[in-house]
């Protein structure tokens, strides 16, 4: 269960903390409009992960026999998945998309969430994502009962919660002194973190005995 409970949190942490259209969004109304609006923009977002990683396990559950057959294969395919993943973080430009926030300063949450979850939610190709990471840490709790079902999307959650926290306390608090190279540096951070992950996932699944 602990270490269901571990893979959900991380696998949440890393969705959500690479600097894509959605950070930056949900920067640009921290800084705009004030903490709520950001977090409630975060909170739109999450919606949308939540019912990828739930649609994404679901359907990995239906071909479980197959799976467990080509286990080895999938897992490689999953780290080379998310070394590329990484790669594309790494070399993205997370200023690219920053754009002035042509919404009015009244707008309500109930639009900053909704237009958050539906920009999130058009993102399809998020399903190869989530099938990497759950390949990459062998994370399949419906195979294991509801309760480990449960105790996953819940730390899969908890994660994705914090992580908009974290991010738009630290833009509000900072807001005066904002650098915007610290995206540029976080990003590289985030994409060399999962690079690493998906290379070591390869080099452990075909030299087992390298370390």
């Amino acid at each position: 269960m602990f270490e269901t409970i571990t893979k959900g949190f991380l696998i949440g942490l890393l969705v959500s903390a690479p600097m894509g259209p959605i950070n930056m969004l949900v920067i640009q109304r921290t800084l705009n409009r004030g903490w709520w609006h950001g977090f409630v923009t975060g909170l739109g977002a999450l919606l949308s992960d939540l019912s990828y990683a739930v649609i994404t396990l679901v359907g990995l559950s239906f071909v479980s026999d197959f799976f467990d057959e080509y286990e080895q294969i999938i897992q490689i395919l999953g780290s080379v998945i998310l070394f590329f993943f990484g790669l594309r973080v790494f070399n993205s430009n997370p200023l690219r998309d920053w754009t002035p926030d042509k919404l009015p300063q009244e707008t309500r949450y109930i639009r900053d969430f909704v237009s958050s979850f539906l920009l999130t939610f058009s993102n399809v190709a998020i399903i190869l994502i989530f099938m990497g990471f759950y390949a990459r840490f062998s994370f399949n709790p419906l195979a294991d009962g509801r309760n480990f079902f449960a105790a996953g999307l819940i730390a899969f959650i908890i994660a994705i919660f914090v992580w908009w926290f974290l991010l738009t306390s630290l833009v509000a608090r900072l807001r005066k002194h904002f650098n915007r190279r610290g995206l540029v540096l976080l990003n590289r951070s985030v994409g060399t973190l999962l690079m690493l992950l998906g290379l070591g996932g390869i080099i452990l699944l075909l030299f087992p005995g390298f370390f």
